[in-house]
This record gives structure tokens, sequence and C-alpha cells, in this order.
């Protein structure tokens, strides 16, 4: 009947099951024809079914995505060899027996997949060797009307493609890759697509709110990935190359990517794109997605329009700078506001304001203007709050010092895992600075100018929360005190693997809590019951 082809998500091949009936299951439960174990995969998550025209799939899980190659689907068919069912990290082809094509697979079920492989990059070569070096850097209509001659003709002249390799479907590959972004284009067309990341030509994964796959497409070599790279800089203003193999930029669309070329990246040439969702996400979004609750909200606010100074604190993709950018617009609409990023992605509605990004050193490695220089900059422009997009150096004690002389209420974000560690990253990235200051005196500037330390944490499931907002209370025995006012509270997870829990209010009520009320403010204290 059919062939069920399962690889990883690093392509090495899991099982091939031999399917003798019209139609079967596939799953993590013990019942099904193909079993998938795992818990990201349903009990029964597809079926697949025989037809006069080909096998189809049907998805039988309700919260759990199918995908053909990379396009979330509930039925697709009929399914052709360039077809990929993704079901988590699993990778699917499904190969009806006839034409030899099952015996050619069961011997070497990657033999096809090398030679259509070869065939696309003699192509992309045959393609990039004639063309000028004029056309390399142009998109317009002529550019595009030369490429399609180009590959036609290649592919015209090779009579010796076996019937079983697409030739349009390769055609289309390579085109998209000289005018386009490859494979990442079909990506990008996705909005529940938060992050690509291309760690080689043929290794691109992506990230959804249901967690890390692996593509199913490929860019055809590290050229291809390269020409990719530079598209996205050249838009940008920034550059890359081996002089200069590193990059933070923007895209158009105000996505942040990161890229890092040969000689530095061993593997190949890799590229990361941090997505941001085109709606304008706002407190309301955050309590809908379970990252806090209304009374934390409340708090915040409270805390923002009164001029405390935040630190956020958290991992890599925790959501730091979606906190940051969403307690930034609670600053009054009088105020100026100065921020100050790498690669600007801020998006604050307040009239009076000013935003500041870094640039990188010219060919000659002179020119570069980095956060410390901008942070120094920003204190003659009289600004009411600096909004430091993260600190990750000698700015830390520059932003310090402005907090501690009039510039009450500026926020920025910091890489670590909990408020004792921010405490102590602020230290290091102090003494980084190059000034020789005592612990004692750098505890004391943290401990006088930031005023609350906001914990974001990323859960193995992809679920985002704030697990903690502490107070800095001051110095005792030469240690920074502070007091947690909110906390989650982990109870387990969920039949999908996500974590569950609670917010709570230790009972702390912060110091300027009581400041606020002697001025006359209303405060709302039943926050903190």
């Amino acid at each position: 009947m059919f062939n069920v082809i399962v690889r990883n998500s690093k392509g090495e091949a899991v099982s091939s099951t031999f399917i003798d009936q019209p139609h079967c299951t596939l799953g993590s439960g013990p019942d099904n024809a193909v079993v998938l174990p795992g818990w990201k995969v349903a009990k029964l998550h597809a079926e697949l079914k025989l037809h006069d025209d080909g096998v189809h799939v049907v998805n039988r899980a309700k919260l759990k995505a199918l995908r053909v190659n990379d396009v979330k689907v509930e039925q697709y068919g009929p399914l052709t060899l360039g077809d990929t069912l993704t079901l988590d990290d699993y990778h699917i082809k499904v190969q009806i027996k006839g034409g030899g094509i099952r015996e050619q697979n069961d011997a070497d079920p990657n033999a096809q997949e090398r030679l259509y492989q070869q065939l696309r990059e003699k192509l992309y070569w045959s393609v990039a060797d004639a063309l000028t070096e004029d056309h390399h850097n142009r998109i317009d209509d002529e550019h595009n009307a030369t490429l399609r001659n180009l590959i036609t003709t290649a592919l015209n002249q090779w009579q010796d493609i076996p019937a079983a390799i697409d030739r349009n479907r390769m055609g289309r590959q390579v085109m998209n890759e000289f005018i386009g972004l490859g494979p990442l284009d079909k990506l990008l067309e996705f909005d529940d697509v938060n992050e690509i990341m291309v760690n080689a030509a043929d290794e691109i994964f992506y990230q959804t709110d249901e967690g890390t796959q692996r593509a199913s497409d490929r860019f055809t070599n590290d050229d291809a990935v390269v020409r990719a790279i530079k598209r996205i800089t050249r838009e940008s203003g920034r550059r890359i190359d081996e002089r200069s193999p590193m990059v933070d930029a923007r895209m158009k669309g105000g996505s942040r990517i990161n890229a890092i070329i040969p000689p530095l990246a061993i593997k190949g040439p890799s590229l990361t794109i941090r997505r941001y969702k085109n709606e304008k996400l706002t407190a309301s979004h955050l309590i809908n997605y379970q990252s806090l609750n209304p009374a934390m909200v409340k708090f915040l606010e409270l805390a923002v329009k009164n001029k405390r100074n935040i630190v956020i604190s958290g991992g890599t993709g925790s959501g730091k700078s979606t906190l940051l950018n969403i307690l930034s617009n609670f600053i009054p609409e009088q105020e100026r506001i100065v921020t100050i990023e790498d690669a600007a992605e801020l998006e604050l509605s307040q009239p009076n304001l000013v935003s500041l990004e870094t640039r990188p050193e010219d060919a000659d490695g002179q020119g570069s203007v980095t956060i410390r220089d901008l942070v120094k900059n920003s204190l003659r422009m009289s600004p009411d709050r600096i909004v430091v997009g993260e600190c990750r150096g000698g700015e830390a004690l520059d932003m310090l010092q402005a907090m501690n002389t009039g510039h009450d209420g500026s926020l920025t974000t910091i890489h670590a895992n909990s408020p004792r560690d921010c405490v102590n990253r602020l230290e290091v990235l102090v003494l980084m600075s190059g000034m020789d200051l005592p612990l004692s005196a750098i505890r004391g500037q943290i401990q006088s100018g930031v005023h609350l330390i906001i914990q974001q944490t990323r859960f193995p499931c992809g679920s985002r929360r704030i697990t903690s907002i502490s107070e800095v209370s001051g110095v005792d025995s030469n240690t920074v005190q502070l007091g947690e006012i909110f906390r989650f509270e982990p109870q387990g997870f969920d039949a999908d693997g996500k974590v569950q829990g609670r917010f709570v209010a230790t009972g702390v009520i912060p110091a300027f809590l009581e400041k606020l009320r002697e001025r006359g403010i209303n405060v709302d204290f039943s926050m903190f019951g």
C-alpha cells in the first residue's frame, strides 16, 4: 500500500513502516500503526488514508498541530514525494508502493534526496556564475526575467534528470534564493512563528507557542545563506563580511536579527530572526497569556507612573523586551523619553520621544557608537526618563549613575536567572566599566538607584511568566536586601505539558507606597492582600 518514513529533527532515520491497509494512525499511543513517543505528540495525532488519487492526511488531535511543508493543516492531500508531515520533532514522508519507489527507498531511503540536492546545487552555481556583479545586488523585473531565463535554460539542457525529480520545485527554490530569503520567506508568512534559527544551510528551526520544530526545507548551500543575510543587512544599513563577520540588525517589519558567518561560525553561516507580533501587545495581552495577574499590572503601572527605577531580569527569549515595551507605555505623555538600543524595536507612543540606536564600526574599524556612548550622551538631552534596551557591559555604571542623579523612572533589562543573580550581574557589569570601585560602593549605587527588579522566566513548555517582583530595600552586612512583593508558584503541568500555577502577593508592602499616601496619592492596598 504505502510506506511511512520517519526522521527526527536532526534528519536521522527513526523508522520506516510499510502499511498494508488503506489507512493507518500516527501518535504517541501504543495502538497506533506508527508510534511517535513524546509528550508533545497526542495519543492519536493524525490519520493517513489511501484514496484513488493518493494518500491524504487528517489531523485527529484537538490541541496539537499538524503541519504539511511547515503549514498548519487539518487535512491535506494527496501527498507527494516532496511533502513533509511535521508532528512535534518528527518529519514524515509518505511513499505509495509502486514504480519501484518503495524498493529503492528500502535500499537507501536518502538516495533520491541526495540526488535532488546535488542537482539543486548544480543549478544554483550555474545561475550564480552566469550573473554579473551588477545583477547580484539588484531586485527588479529585468533581474527576475534574467534569472528565470537562466534557470529554464539550465534545466532544459539536463536530459538525464529522473522523472521523479520535480524540476519546477527545484527552479522555484533556487529562484527564491536569488530574489528573496529562500526557505525563510515561507516561514515569515506565518504569524505564529516567533523565532527562526538557521544553524547551517541544511538546519533550519523555527519556534511557535507550541515549541521548537525543524523546518522541512533547507538552503541550497552556505553561499545561499550568506546571500540572504547580506540582503537583510544591506536593507538595514549594516554590513557583514569576513572582516566584520557578526551583525545585529533590523528587518523592515521590525524583526530583530543576529548573524554570524565563517570563519567564526564553524558549521556555516548562522542567522537568528526574532519576530514581533504585528498587533501591539498591551498588559491585557499578558494577562490573557497568564504571564501575570491584574493586581501585578496595577502595581507595575503605579510604580512606572510614580518614577520607580525598574530592572527587568530574565534569560534569552523570556520576554524581557516585550515587557519593557509595555511598561514604557505607562510613562505619562508629558515626559521626555530617550530610548537607547542596539537594534531599535521599542514602540512607544509618547510624543516627546527620542530613539537612539548604536552603530557598528565601518570597514576601516572606525566610527562605532556603543550603548555606553549613547547613555552618556543622553544625559545631555534633558530626559525625564532613560530607557535602555539591555545593559550588557560598562553602560550599567552610567545607567546607575543616571538613576541616582535625577532621572527617576528609568527602565532597562539584564540577563539573569533570579533577582539575586540580577544584583550580582549588575555588580559584574559595573566592574566591566573599567572603574576601580569597591564592591561596597557599587552595592550602594544599586541600593539607591534600583527600586524594583522584575524577574521574567520562560519555562521548558514555552510559557512565559513573571515569576517575581522584588523591591530593593537596602544594604545590610554589605549585601543588597530584596523584598519579594509578588511571585509565581508553579503547581505542575497540564495534559499538554504547559506549566500551571498561581500568582500570589507575599504580603510585603513596598516602602514607596507609604510615601505616595503621605503625598495624598490614593493607593489601593488590597492588591497586596
